[in-house]
């Protein structure tokens, strides 16, 4: 493509200057490769964006697709409906943990976290606790880009030019490379002490202006940081003495990525609130899903009048070809036995992780991390080149047939379940050479 045909996209999260200049263009995928522009077979070890858990390409989910734009190409969700959002809403429930019987859907993952965000406040309101309008996140959180999930975001570059919006406070990260660095699965040390700031923050704030807690159960974005041992249900425990609602994060954890259909069944504590999207339709149509407990529901629906309970609602809510393509991609998941895939335990999930850790001792590598099907080395900041490591690996796999995720002085993994050993091999080898081209 030529320069004028590149220049009316405005790109999203890219240097559009630097793209422009050297364009890296996509014109195929299946399984777990890319085909590009000039017919390179490029290995896909982020999985799209953390979405496409099947691996790419699926005939199943296409056809689904292709069928359900025959029928029903569209359908309002205001006051109207079609049964394949109600199959898929029972469907959800069945595989969702605990209460999360009741499924809101949306379009991405941005669009579930402000839903849920607004459902912790609608909750609160119909109880009558109209104080509690506050949230307390994380540093490091990613939680989407609109205006909710900036206001509880801790990533300053995502909400510097924008402001907060929402009432917020945060807690500290859980990376601690003093004590966990180079840690095969769940940190050992610190959970429960990182846990317990949550008691610090609510004695400064007050129980009763607090209305939820947001916490990806694994930090993605902000350097894919499994939880210390104990952690996450420390929270839990915290949350319920103060009755404060927790909703998880889960738009990159759902869907087999931790060896269950979520991280909340992997790591056994329960959510109030939910957020999903990317692995719910394996990135084949926008799609997103806000998963809520009984108790949330009721208390908004029983406790307001006739007409509309909850003002909130998305033009392609439920839309018959994302509910189509979500229904094919369970299919695949559950025929194709590719929640347990990803266990942490399983035999890839530990070749990847011995072949990750193999990475310690070379030129600039500080740390490994890893939790199942999800990834990623930091490296050493280079002099006078701030979270620019991260971009040089990425750079330098790519053009050597490897895709990667940059997240400034790391790169990340999210392979699609499908991974097999010669994949994980491929990649140690040219991620070993990148390092060792960039830092020796």
């Amino acid at each position: 493509m030529t320069a004028t045909n590149l220049a009316a996209h405005w790109m999203p999260f890219t240097a559009n200057k630097g793209f422009k200049e050297k364009p890296r263009m996509l014109s195929a995928a299946k399984g777990m490769y890319w085909t590009t522009d000039d017919q390179r077979q490029v290995l896909d070890m982020t999985a799209g964006l953390w979405c496409c858990n099947a691996g790419h390409g699926h005939p199943h989910i296409a056809e689904a697709i292709a069928k359900q734009a025959r029928a029903l190409d569209y359908a309002p969700s205001f006051g109207f409906g079609h049964e394949l959002s109600f199959e898929l809403s029972e469907r959800l429930a069945q595989l969702a943990p605990g209460n999360l019987n009741k499924v809101f859907y949306t379009n991405s993952g941005s669009e579930s976290v402000d839903t849920a965000l607004k459902m912790a406040m609608a909750y609160h309101y119909a109880k009558g606790n109209t104080d509690r309008q506050m949230f307390i996140s994380r540093e490091k959180a990613y939680h989407g880009v609109n205006f909710g999930g900036v206001s509880v975001a801790g990533l300053t570059n995502n909400y510097k030019a924008f402001g907060q919006w929402l009432p917020n406070d945060r807690l500290s990260h859980t990376q601690d490379l003093t004590l966990n660095a180079f840690s095969h699965g769940l940190p050992l040390h610190g959970g429960i002490e990182k846990a317990n700031e949550l008691e610090t923050l609510i004695q400064r704030h007050d129980a009763s202006r607090i209305a939820a807690v947001i916490i990806e159960p694994i930090t993605g974005a902000g350097g894919v940081l499994p939880p210390p041992v104990g952690y996450l249900k420390r929270v839990r425990e915290i949350c319920d003495q103060h009755d404060i609602l927790l909703i998880f994060d889960e738009v990159i954890t759902g869907f087999g990525r931790t060896g269950n259909v979520f991280a909340s069944q992997t790591f056994d504590v329960t959510p109030d609130i939910m957020t999903t999207a990317k692995g719910l339709t394996n990135g084949a149509a926008p799609m997103g899903a806000v998963l809520a407990g009984d108790h949330i529901y009721d208390a908004i629906v029983n406790n307001s009048g006739p007409g509309v309970e909850f003002f909130h609602g998305y033009t392609y809510s439920a839309h018959p070809l994302a509910c189509a393509a979500a229904m094919a991609t369970l299919d695949v998941y559950e025929q194709e036995d590719l929640y347990k895939r990803g266990a942490a335990d399983g035999e890839i999930s530990q070749y990847f992780e011995q072949g990750l850790h193999s990475l310690k001792g070379l030129p600039g590598v500080i740390d490994v991390r890893n939790y199942s099907f999800i990834a990623a080395v930091e490296f050493e900041p280079l002099a006078g080149k701030p979270g620019a490591t991260g971009s040089l690996v990425q750079t330098s796999a790519w053009e050597q047939g490897l895709m990667l995720r940059s997240l400034g002085e790391a790169i990340a993994m999210s392979p699609p379940l499908i991974m097999e050993k010669e994949h994980v091999d491929q990649t140690i080898g040219i991620l070993e050479r990148s390092i060792k081209q960039h830092l020796a």
